[in-house]
């Protein structure tokens, strides 16, 4: 395989982990600290919509188990994060990670230790069928995109507009050889063919606001909304901008606190709190956002909002479900197990039944090694009541 980013001094997999600990407050926070979900705030001010009442959170067996059985048996994908899906023409679904294990597991649960790590991979499911899309070789395996030499890209949100499969990218650069020495330098958008998911095109999309603009892609009432992530470390900030129409290609428009505005420098920091990943969906006429709580360090918390405008403000924050992986309280028992970047699936939704993922990741490499469930997404069923 090509040389993984980290791989000379077995931090692979630690960007993800060292993003986690960079977004810590202060003050250490144990996850669980939060005793009442409307802490959790950070909107603007505004009129509070109706928060959903939650009527039950459980792990989705069916997807659980798929995903399980495919993961063990060394046909392809074997763990990954980021989680994003959407449906595909011809009864299929596109599932979407960042980075991503390879091979086979190991009959006790293990991973090989030269198991191939690559940036980004999809996965397309036809029926119970899965099937592992990267690029490269089955012996030499890539990322289906591949930056440049000490850089990487990491996907988020996507979806299926303007006669292509459209996928958000965010490029990162090595800057040095220590652990902290990787920044942000840009987003791309690439279009893939809703047929092959061969590559079509990459375009560079608007980059000068620090704005990674990958958390969420949505379409609705004549625009696509892109919402993004300001990571100032101890605080992460939402953002949105939109296209109108469904290409992104299209001149961008960013919502500067009371309007749009063609400058991205003008865009406004629409609250406090989200992960780099989370999902804003249409619900009862309404905005939701899932997202996990990062205004607590290493939180088990994930929270939902409401808004009547696809820009806020969000209120009303709600407990969804508490991950019970996390920390040394966990089902692990290991205080390096964490959890992260929690989000909807809409066209799995069922009423008022969400279909959310999140991940589950290791502080300790050697861990995501000897366990092949302590890296691998989980699914759980949420039925809300408005």
């Amino acid at each position: 395989m090509r040389n993984h980013p980290f791989a000379a001094d077995k931090t692979v997999l630690r960007r993800r982990v060292l993003a986690a600990l960079a977004a810590a407050p202060a003050a250490l926070i144990l996850p669980g600290a939060l005793a009442d979900p409307a802490a959790a705030g950070g909107g603007r001010p505004g009129r509070p919509a109706s928060a959903p009442r939650v009527l039950s959170a459980q792990p989705h067996p069916g997807l659980t188990a798929a995903f399980t059985a495919y993961g063990d048996s060394g046909e392809g994908w074997t763990g990954a994060d980021s989680t994003y899906s959407f449906r595909l023409p011809a009864g299929r679904r596109l599932w979407m990670f960042s980075d991503t294990f390879l091979g086979t597991v190991n009959p006790d649960g293990s991973r090989p230790a030269d198991a191939p790590i690559v940036n980004n991979t999809f996965i397309v499911q036809r029926g119970a069928k899965m099937t592992t899309i990267h690029g490269g070789t089955p012996d030499q395996p890539e990322a289906i995109l591949v930056a440049g030499p000490n850089q990487w890209y990491w996907l988020g949100g996507g979806y299926l507009g303007a006669g292509a499969v459209n996928v958000m990218f965010i490029r990162f650069e090595r800057t040095g050889p220590g652990m902290w020495d990787w920044v942000w330098r840009d987003n791309l958008l690439a279009r893939f063919d809703p047929g092959d998911l061969s590559l079509l095109s990459t375009h560079p999309m608007p980059s000068a606001a620090g704005v990674t603009w990958s958390s969420w892609l949505t379409r609705h009432g004549g625009y696509t909304y892109v919402y993004g992530t300001e990571d100032l470390g101890g605080t992460k900030y939402m953002h949105v901008a939109r296209v109108v129409g469904d290409d992104l290609r299209a001149p961008w428009q960013f919502f500067d606190g009371s309007g749009w505005s063609p400058s991205e420098q003008d865009s406004a920091r629409v609250m406090a709190g989200v992960a780099n990943e989370y999902s804003v969906t249409r619900w009862h006429g309404r905005y939701l956002l899932v997202t996990h709580d990062t205004n607590v360090l290493f939180s088990n918390e994930i929270l939902a909002y409401v808004s009547d405008s696809p820009t806020g403000p969000f209120t009303s924050p709600t407990l969804l479900y508490r991950t019970p992986e996390t920390g040394a309280f966990g089902s692990y028992g290991d205080p390096n197990v964490i959890t992260y970047n929690s989000h909807e699936h809409p066209d799995l939704r069922r009423g008022d039944r969400l279909i959310v993922t999140y991940n589950v990741n290791s502080l300790d490499f050697q861990g995501v090694l000897d366990d092949v469930t302590k890296y691998r997404p989980r699914f759980i069923e949420v039925q809300l009541a408005p």
